[in-house]
Formats: C-alpha cells, sequence, structure tokens
C-alpha cells in the first residue's frame, strides 16, 4: 500500500481531486514506467546495425545483380563479377550510412518537439512529457490540450471533446463525470459512446476537467490502430509523381531488355551469357539506383538547414508541399502583430474611462480556469485587485460558438455572472444598460449606439471586449451552464492593443516576391484585421465574415475565396472550409496557427504550420514548427524547401535523362556492332561512377529564379526533358560510335574503353549545364563540393584504363589523338545540350502561357 499523497491544490476554492483519490508520486511513476513502458503508440524497433545493413541487401535490383555476380564467377567471369559485387556492396554501405544518418537527423529534429501534459504528481501539478504518462496518473485538461492517454473523467466542467481523428464526428462530444472510486475508475468500460471516456490523440475543445490514466502507449486505442498502420504512410503527390515515373522508366526499361538481349543472342560472335549479362547490365543502367539516397540526402539536409532558420520539419516529404505554397494563410496576432497585448482602457458606453468595468473584467479573468488567454493576462497586468473578499462559485468556459465565457462568484450577501466576449455576440444577450446614471433597459437605439463606439474602437486598432452581468439569486444552486446567459447588463468595453510587427512589411513584401500570397483568417472584427493590414502594407482584396462564409455553398465560396484576403470572425469550422475552398480553387495552402481553434484548418491545408510555443493539439496535426513565430522566418524556410527540391529534381533531370540517352544508345548500337559496345561490368562501373559524382548535388546552390516561384511535380515537364536530352546524349553516342569504329578503325577494347571515357565526360560534365537555366557558371555558381566531385570521376574515367586490372576489365589505353577527338566531341555535346536548354525552356514558358490562357 502506497503512503497517501496530501494534494492541497484547488480549482477555485474547491478540492482539485475528488474524495477518494490519490495522485501518484514521481518515485511511484518511474517505478510504473519502468514496468509498464513509455506512454508511445508505436515502437518503430531499430535493428542493430549489422541487422540492418543485410536488410538493405533486400531488393529485387540487388538481388538481381548478386545473381550476375554468381554467374560470372560460374564461368570464370572474375573481374566482371568482381565489379558488380563491389558496386553491389558500396550501394548498399551508401544506403546504410545515409539511412543511419537521416535517423539521427530525425530523432534530432523530434527532440525539438515536446509535446506535454500538466499532471498530479507529489502534490503539485507537472509539467511531464506525454511518453512518460502512466496508468493510475491524474491529468489536468484544459480547453486546447491533447488527452495523452486513455482514461475516464473523474472530475470536470463542461467539458467538451473533439474525437473526430477517432470517430470522424464532426461537433464535439460532451463528457461526464464518472462517480465511482478511484478503483472501479480504474477498471471502467472504455468506448467513444461512453459519456466518461477519454481518449489519446483528441483534444478538449472547451472546459476544465482532472481524467485518470487507464491505458498507455499500445494498448491504448490509438496504439492499437497504430500498430496495425505502422508500416503505412500517406502518400504525398512528390511519392505519387516517383511511383509513377518509376513505373515508366520499368516498362521502357523491360523493353528495352527484352530487345536487346534477342538482338544479341542471335549474334554468332557473343554469347548467351554475355547477352543476359550486357541485358542485365541496360535494365540497371537504365535506372537511377541512387535516387532513393540522394532524396533522402537532399531533404535530409534541407530539414538541417531549415532548422537552422529557425523551422523544424516533422515530415520530410513536406518540404516539397512548402516549396509549392502560392497562399500562406494566417492569424495576425503575433504573426503580423508583436503578440504584446497590453489593456489600453476600459470605458462605459459613453466612452468614459470605468473602474466597474475594469473590476468585472479583473474578476472574469482571475476566477477564469480554463486555458489562460492573452487577454486575461493583459487585464490581470494592467492593475492588482485584492479579491480576499471574492469567491468563486463556478464558470461557464469560452466556446467558439458562442464566443464569451462566464465565470460565477459571491461578495458578501451577492451572487454575480459576469461575462466577457467578442461584443456582438454579448450584446445580443443584454436588456440592461448599466452606467454612471444606474441601470435602464437596452433599447435598440442603445445597441446600435454600442456596436457603432466598437466599430470606431477597432476601426483605431483596438481588439475589444464586451463585459456584462447579471445578478443570480442565492437559491442553493451551485452548477451553471449556458443557458444562464440572459438578460445581461452591458458595462462597457476593454480595449486592447497589439502593435504590428516592425518587420511585418518587410515579410509580407518577402512573400509577395516568393509569389506566396498572405490572406489573414482570424476571430477578430474585418475593422481591426483591416487597420492591421494597412500599417503592414498587405494590400486588401476583399473581406468576408464568418456569417457571410457560413452562408456560402462550397461553389461559391471557392469562386470568391481567392479574390479575399481578409476572413474575419469565423469559427474554427469556417477556417477549415476556406482552407479547403483555396484548394479547391487550386491553391497549393500553408496555413499557420497555434490555437485549439486552428487545428482543423492545420489538418485540411497542404502543409501545416504551428510554433513551438502552440497548443499540443496544434502542434500534433502540423507538417511544419516554426521556433519562432514569424513570418520572416517563414519566407527563410520557404527559400529553403524550394532550394532543398529544387536539388533533388536535378537529380531526377539529370539522371533518368542521361540514363535514358545512354541505354538507347546501347540498343542501337547493338544491333550493327560485332561486338557489344560496352561490356555489363563496364556499364555498370559507368553507371555507379555516374551516381557518384551526383551525390554531392545535396549541397549544390540553385538560381535565384528557382525559389521566386512556387515549385511542383511536373511529370510531363520531366518526361519531356528525358526524351530531349536523353536523344540530344544518343545522337552524340553515335557520332562517338562512328568517329571510334569508322573514323579509328578501332576493335572491340580500345572502342569500349572511348565510349566509356565520352560516356561519362558527358554525363558528369552536363551537369553544369542542366543546374541552371542562364549560362554555365554565370547564374548560381555550383557548390565547391559538386565542382570536386565531378572532376574526380571525370578524372577517374580517364585514370582507370591504365591502371592494373584494367586489361582483365576490357579496358586498353588509348593514343592522345583518340583522346583529343573525344575530348572535341565532349565540348561539342556541351555546347549543343546548352542549345537544347534554351530551346527546351523557350518552349516550355509557351506551354505555361498557353495552358493558363485556356
Amino acid at each position: 500500500m502506497h503512503d497517501r499523497v496530501d494534494v492541497s491544490l484547488e480549482k477555485g476554492n474547491e478540492p482539485l481531486l475528488p474524495d477518494g483519490f490519490r495522485a501518484l508520486t514521481s518515485v511511484e511513476a518511474r517505478e510504473v514506467v519502468r514496468t509498464h513502458g513509455e506512454n508511445v503508440i508505436f515502437h518503430r524497433h531499430s535493428d542493430r546495425p549489422i541487422r540492418a545493413f543485410l536488410k538493405k541487401f533486400n531488393s529485387p535490383l540487388l538481388l538481381l545483380l548478386m545473381g550476375a555476380v554468381v554467374v560470372s564467377v560460374y564461368v570464370e567471369q572474375y573481374v566482371s563479377g568482381g565489379i558488380i559485387a563491389f558496386m553491389v556492396l558500396l550501394s548498399v554501405v551508401l544506403d546504410f550510412v545515409n539511412s543511419y544518418r537521416s535517423e539521427r537527423v530525425a530523432e534530432a529534429l523530434a527532440s525539438k518537439i515536446v509535446t506535454n501534459a500538466s499532471v498530479v504528481r507529489d502534490g503539485v501539478v507537472r509539467t511531464v512529457p506525454l511518453r512518460l504518462i502512466v496508468p493510475g496518473d491524474i491529468v489536468v485538461l484544459t480547453a486546447g490540450a491533447v488527452i495523452p492517454a486513455d482514461g475516464v473523467l473523474i472530475r470536470g466542467d463542461d467539458v467538451f471533446v473533439n474525437q473526430s481523428a477517432l470517430t470522424g464526428e464532426s461537433f464535439p462530444v460532451g463528457k461526464a463525470v464518472c462517480g465511482g472510486s478511484q478503483e472501479e475508475v480504474s477498471h471502467a468500460e472504455l468506448r467513444p459512446d461512453v459519456p466518461h471516456a477519454l481518449f489519446m490523440g483528441t483534444s478538449v475543445v472547451t472546459g476544465y476537467g482532472l481524467m485518470q490514466v487507464v491505458r498507455t502507449g499500445a494498448l491504448a486505442e490509438f496504439g492499437r490502430i497504430a500498430a496495425k498502420l505502422a508500416d503505412e504512410r500517406v502518400e504525398t503527390a512528390f511519392d505519387k509523381g516517383i511511383r509513377s515515373f518509376s513505373f515508366f522508366i520499368m516498362r521502357v526499361a523491360f523493353v528495352m531488355v527484352v530487345v536487346v538481349f534477342a538482338v544479341n543472342a542471335l549474334k554468332h560472335d557473343v554469347t548467351i551469357l554475355d547477352s543476359l549479362l550486357f541485358a542485365i547490365a541496360i535494365a540497371v543502367g537504365l535506372t537511377p539506383e541512387l535516387l532513393p539516397v540522394v532524396m533522402t540526402v537532399t531533404l535530409s539536409r534541407g530539414s538541417l538547414n531549415m532548422a537552422r532558420k529557425h523551422v523544424v520539419v516533422r515530415h520530410l516529404t513536406s518540404i516539397q508541399n512548402f516549396g509549392a505554397m502560392t497562399v500562406l494563410a494566417t492569424d495576425k496576432t503575433g504573426t503580423l502583430t508583436q503578440d504584446e497585448i497590453t489593456l489600453v482602457k476600459c470605458t462605459d458606453l459613453s466612452g468614459r474611462e470605468s473602474d466597474e468595468v475594469f473590476e468585472a473584467a479583473y474578476i472574469s479573468s482571475a476566477f477564469s480556469t480554463a486555458r489562460r488567454s492573452p487577454l486575461d493576462e493583459a487585464i490581470k497586468g494592467h492593475k492588482k485587485l485584492d479579491l480576499s473578499a471574492y469567491r468563486k462559485v463556478d464558470e461557464v468556459p469560452f466556446d467558439f460558438t458562442r464566443k464569451r465565457g462566464s465565470v460565477v462568484y459571491e461578495w458578501g450577501e451577492e451572487r454575480m455572472l459576469v461575462v466577457k466576449g467578442a461584443p456582438e455576440e454579448t450584446l445580443r444577450a443584454c436588456t440592461v444598460l448599466c452606467d454612471g446614471s444606474g441601470e435602464r433597459a437596452f433599447t435598440e437605439e442603445l445597441r446600435m449606439n454600442a456596436l457603432l463606439a466598437y466599430e470606431a474602437l477597432s476601426r483605431d486598432g483596438f481588439r475589444v471586449l464586451a463585459i456584462a452581468r447579471r445578478r443570480l439569486s442565492r437559491d442553493g444552486t451551485r452548477e451553471y451552464g449556458r443557458d444562464a446567459e440572459y438578460d445581461l447588463a452591458f458595462l462597457g468595453f476593454a480595449s486592447f492593443y497589439d502593435p504590428p510587427k516592425t518587420t511585418a512589411n518587410e515579410a509580407v513584401r518577402d512573400l509577395a516576391a516568393l509569389s506566396v500570397e498572405v490572406k489573414i483568417i482570424t476571430g477578430d472584427s474585418e475593422l481591426l484585421t483591416e487597420r492591421v493590414c494597412r500599417e503592414i502594407g498587405l494590400g486588401v482584396k476583399g473581406t468576408l465574415t464568418g456569417a457571410q462564409v457560413a452562408a456560402m455553398s462550397d461553389e461559391k465560396l471557392a469562386h470568391i475565396v481567392r479574390d479575399t484576403t481578409i476572413f474575419a470572425r469565423v469559427t474554427p469550422e469556417e477556417k477549415e472550409r476556406v482552407v479547403l475552398a483555396l484548394r479547391h480553387a487550386g491553391e497549393t495552402v500553408g496555413y499557420l496557427g497555434d490555437g485549439i481553434n486552428d487545428a482543423p484548418a492545420l489538418r485540411v491545408a497542404d502543409v501545416g504550420i504551428s510554433v513551438n510555443n502552440a497548443v499540443d493539439v496544434a502542434k500534433e496535426t502540423a507538417d511544419i514548427i516554426l521556433l519562432r513565430k514569424s513570418l520572416e522566418v517563414l519566407a527563410d524556410g520557404v527559400r529553403e524547401g524550394r532550394a532543398t527540391f529544387e536539388n533533388t529534381m536535378k537529380y531526377i533531370r539529370m539522371g533518368f535523362s542521361s540514363n535514358f540517352g545512354n541505354m538507347t544508345s546501347m540498343m542501337a548500337a547493338s544491333a550493327f556492332l560485332p561486338f557489344l559496345p560496352m561490356l555489363p561490368a563496364q556499364i555498370l562501373l559507368n553507371n555507379f561512377l555516374y551516381d557518384l559524382s551526383q551525390t554531392s548535388l545535396p549541397t549544390d546552390h540553385v538560381d535565384e529564379d528557382a525559389v521566386q516561384k512556387p515549385t511542383s511535380w511536373n511529370i510531363g515537364a520531366i518526361r519531356r526533358y528525358m526524351l530531349v536530352f536523353g536523344l540530344v546524349s544518343s545522337v552524340f553516342d553515335l557520332v562517338t560510335f562512328y568517329v571510334l569504329y569508322k573514323g579509328f578503325g578501332l576493335t572491340q577494347g580500345a572502342f569500349q574503353t572511348g565510349w566509356f571515357i565520352e560516356s561519362i565526360a558527358t554525363q558528369v560534365l552536363v551537369v553544369y549545364v542542366i543546374r541552371t537555366r542562364t549560362l554555365p557558371f554565370l547564374g548560381s555558381r555550383p557548390s565547391g563540393m559538386l565542382v570536386a566531385t565531378t572532376s574526380f570521376i571525370v578524372a577517374a574515367a580517364l585514370l582507370i584504363p591504365y591502371l592494373p586490372f584494367a586489361t582483365d576489365a576490357g579496358f586498353v589505353p588509348l593514343p592522345l589523338g583518340i583522346l583529343a577527338a573525344l575530348a572535341g566531341i565532349t565540348l561539342a555535346y556541351l555546347v549543343v545540350a546548352e542549345l537544347a536548354k534554351r530551346l527546351y525552356y523557350t518552349v516550355e514558358v509557351r506551354r505555361a502561357r498557353n495552358h493558363a490562357l485556356a
């Protein structure tokens, strides 16, 4: 039996824990973690390094290559077998090293994002990482909190939970307190339809409560689901593009292999084995097998660069969506403004400063136990009042439907309900006006005067709350709900000011220069938001209120949403509709939000963006986390995301077009040459050296123009690119064949050596043409690593024929005259490739213009 922990915490004036309940101590919690395990929904077991390394061989392509090694050794082609084996081993080593490094990167980035929960331990409320929550813990729940485990509500005031992630229900579900003992609660039934049941991964919309944890980790409902789906990953547009293009390459490779094998097998001077090995080499050569390695390195490097710019990427593939973003939808508080809200004045309807208004607002903020808002902190920080004579009775927490919150308190013999909230909604519930002249009926004329005063304050740049109250009878009732908010007496307004950030103007211009349009989606009034937009230089094309959005059909909203800059006084559901409408209108939408009211919009955006101090549900929903809430930081992240994507696309464009050209040349040459144009081992070595030269692409610089426009995966453009540059490459390969075979009359070994050198030189050096849309070296400069890698590979290709094993591999040294001719062919190829590049982009620009006009 554990010693009872004395919990002296209070919620208002009530004990924090129900009678008969006790909280764990830190020592007990550590022991439960040790025996029960951490609160992690799925443990992705990391294999031991040796096992992980061996698993890298489990690939159809590598198994095919290893089969070729066995066959080569069996027929005593030891050099060919050795080269293939070396390539397989080196490819696996590179993949293993980069996978290991990317895992460490992911872990390092994930450690920056810590989601916590408030737990009662040792008689106090402690902030504990979610993974350390254990069965028996008592968790404090407030609006915006993610529920960290499955459990039972043991105390609560107006607790409503969003269970949509679990059940698909679109509306929050009210939860009731379970009245059993602590032992009974520990064995209570947990199903979504049970009123007292709470589940991991759902979130608190409104209210305050305590839950006792019953199930954690893999035993929680989400844990069981996650275990079933652990190996499934949502396929992004980038993934779909890679998969689609890979299937295209496989189809082309299959046709080439069949044709090449058939043509060579029919030749009397080429053995069936050589034909088979050559066909396999064609398949390998056509496939950029290091693409996964290059992509992983590029995305990981990009995420690290973004982290240095205070942007943490939670999902690597979201970098593509980040770069493709055309619209950034954001709240204004803390993004466009300094998020340093101060209470400027409390005034009655006539505009006079009123201590009575401030006192009511102060009591409301001081007694609120829901999630603290910056407005509450501003009120309490303005001036401190002594509330020792006041006693809290109950509260009705703020929610986004009625847009107000209430507390009930007693002072002497009086019991009072005080309401604080959005002026439109609060004034609607008022029937009495209370000012310096006493109380009188709140006529329609006075109501209009109040609305006009509110609009005038908003136009002056103030955020405004209406303050009202109602006297209650002391009839023994101690629980109140939303139905108590009627016949209110309007007291006046509390006006707050949050000055615009000095950097907001420049940040908006930077995003506009990046072709990212900023749209404001806020719960504040349209007048206040328009004032802020004017101050930061954000042009307003149009404004819609939440009421107008609610009245529109989805089709009409999608039609008008592009021409609207401000969406004001919107609910969470309306924010979600606006984001979906923007997507349906063809925009790639990034949504920046940090509150529980932003979670629905974050979920449906192309890329959800939050901040490290956001509520739990916002951080858990987001793809990108900003360590500093600023559009300036976001603009840097967009640039880095686009640069990362551009470097990935460089490899894809160069790899597919170059490999396609070379394999087409081999297929053509095999039809008329009396020998194979290149031995299988030479093809594999050629392909390996080329891929090795491109592994430095993640370090490359990109043209400034490449980051000025949103990036997107375009299969058609890549296919056209492959055909254009692949055919140019093939033409020069055929020229090389003619020069070597007819011009110099070379025999098999010398011919294969000459084409090997020319092929490597053209494939590797064309990177300087393809990497920029401008003339090579006049746009962005290539990185030092890229220059070093490409230079080394070309030098290696020239040196290989002179190495000791060269003769066994079919290579022979070439005379200086032949090398000079190959240099001339390579130079001519680079010139023609530059002309082809210009023609290609001219046609693509015209195609894009015609598509836009259509």
